[in-house]
């Protein structure tokens, strides 16, 4: 056998070795946030299976899968640092204005500061609010009643120290009603500015 055959089998014995010692790789199903039941099929060459319980695993090689549980602690140990790392999951809020003004309702005053809070816990907020009206008025004056809400909201943000950058405010009017009505209803649930916070 010549040299160059000589190297060309060390490297095939080389690629097979690494081939049949290659990592498993491992899939666990963790809790849903809001307590939802969820289930996630897992095919691995002939085999699937079905993890439909919170940290039930499955562990893949070349050619099949098998199954093993799981749990919180092992889950922190191996995973922890990566899961730190994600972005929190978004929130959404839903504040409510007076009829024919950009003056929250009561009620939605003692919202805001659940707002604030939840937008200080991200290092780099990116924050969407959209103004709604109810279909009392015309389009025109609908769409600048529900842009002027989006901006109250706004300034609210710039005023405790939210860069304005980081707030997109968009004015919908009454074309996305929350609560399907005529024309001319002033309907209370349609008077409103969704804040989304990523």
């Amino acid at each position: 056998m010549n040299s160059l055959a000589r190297s060309a089998a060390i490297v095939l014995s080389a690629l097979l070795v690494v081939a049949c010692a290659t990592p498993k790789e491992t899939v666990v199903l963790l809790p849903s946030p809001t307590g939802q039941d969820t289930a996630v099929t897992v095919t691995q060459g002939s085999r699937q299976l079905v993890l439909a319980q919170p940290y039930a695993g499955a562990r893949l090689s070349r050619d099949t899968a098998e199954s093993y549980p799981s749990n919180a602690q092992e889950v922190q140990s191996r995973y922890g640092l990566a899961l730190a790392a994600q972005p929190l999951p978004p929130a959404q809020f839903t504040l409510f204005f007076v009829e024919g003004k950009d003056e929250f309702t009561d009620e939605s005053k003692k919202i805001v500061d659940g707002v604030f809070a939840e937008i200080a816990k991200r290092p780099i907020p990116d924050v969407i609010v959209i103004g709604h009206t109810d279909t009392v008025g015309n389009d025109a004056a609908n769409d600048a009643l529900s842009r002027q809400r989006a901006e109250v909201v706004r300034a609210a943000f710039a005023a405790r120290g939210l860069a304005a950058d980081n707030v997109v405010a968009i004015g919908r009017g009454k074309r996305e009603l929350a609560v399907p009505t005529g024309d001319g209803v002033a309907e209370p649930r349609n008077r409103r500015v969704e804040i989304l916070v990523r």
